[in-house]
């Protein structure tokens, strides 16, 4: 009788411990599908290039790095190196990511793909195509939204 106690309680540990891992994997996709809706928006924000929306991406505390250009760090300067970006009538940005990872406790995330950009070279005036790779670090907010906390773009 105390074998049946003890083989009932382990398929009942068992049993719990699939049931979580099931609504952990369910959490992150759930997460995955935000982080990809979060970019898709993040590309229309800069289609419309609207610098509040733009900047409402990252956290208080995020970083930004671009090929060519000292790092941005915090909002405020991130905030000004994208005004400057968007100050280029021609500048025109998309980005698409081929991979999305959410961390197992499912506050941490990134993302991983590339991009392709059109702008005015500042030295020859002249129009340019670039073409990179990126990768973005975020963090769950509070209120269950992701923001950017690293945003690092290469050629």
């Amino acid at each position: 009788m105390k074998s049946y106690f003890v083989l009932c309680g382990a398929v009942a540990a068992a049993l719990l411990m699939i049931s979580g891992e099931g609504a952990l994997a369910a959490g992150r996709d759930s997460a995955q599908q935000a982080l990809t809706a979060n970019e898709a928006q993040w590309n229309q924000d800069f289609a419309a290039k609207d610098l509040d929306k733009l900047v409402a991406h990252y956290a208080d505390d995020a970083v930004l790095m671009s090929p060519g250009m000292p790092a941005a760090s915090g909002k405020d300067a991130i905030r000004q190196v994208l005004k400057a970006m968007l100050d280029d009538p021609a500048l025109s940005l998309k980005f698409q990511a081929s991979k999305v990872e959410v961390s197992k406790s499912g506050d941490m995330a990134f993302t991983q793909g590339s991009y392709t950009m059109t702008m005015t070279d500042p030295a020859s005036k002249k129009t340019i195509n670039d073409q990179g790779s990126y990768v973005t670090t975020y963090r769950k907010q509070a209120d269950g939204s992701w923001k950017a906390v690293a945003d690092i773009a290469t050629h």
